[in-house]
């Protein structure tokens, strides 16, 4: 665990911070407004699986997301479902993210029920309330409780216990 707790934060190191600020101001952006969806892809468009699993993150909220604008049903589900398998398997290859983990929730909080994606919301909230108070970007931080705030997933109590 600390050998890849090690890897983890030495990858993040040559990932300027500026450019992930970047990145999750445009998220919240494209989120928010679907004129700024395209502006978002983007950013990520040249982002693979072998890049570092935030990018990957992100790259899959932008699929996620870009499957609002698409035209017809079928390319809006097959464009929604790369995302959501890419997103999972940046999940999967590093659980213990909690940018991972913020992504997906805010991606399964507005997924219509149809697309039957909602079935981590309870982990990743818990999982995002344990590991707030270690959460070292203050960018980040501010990120998820901005987030938190306004979401209808997280109780009161909830949001206490991290004192918004």
């Amino acid at each position: 665990m600390l050998k890849w707790l090690t890897l983890h934060i030495i990858a993040l190191w040559f990932l300027p911070a500026q450019d992930l600020e970047m990145l999750r101001n445009a998220y919240k952006e494209a989120g928010q407004d679907d004129s700024k969806i395209e502006t978002f892809e983007a950013l990520v468009n040249n982002v693979s699986k072998e890049d570092n699993t935030v990018l990957v993150g992100y790259k899959a909220a932008a699929l996620t997301l870009k499957a609002k604008l698409e035209k017809t049903i079928k390319s809006k589900k097959s464009t929604f479902i790369e995302g959501r398998d890419l997103l999972e398997y940046a999940i999967n290859k590093t659980p213990d993210n909690v940018e991972l983990r913020f992504i997906r929730l805010g991606i399964q909080e507005n997924t219509p029920k149809i697309l039957k994606y909602k079935d981590k919301i309870e982990t990743d909230k818990a999982f995002l309330l344990e590991h707030y108070n270690a959460i070292a970007s203050q960018d980040l931080k501010n990120h998820i409780t901005s987030y938190i705030k306004q979401s209808k997933e997280f109780t009161a109590a909830e949001k206490q216990s991290i004192n918004l």
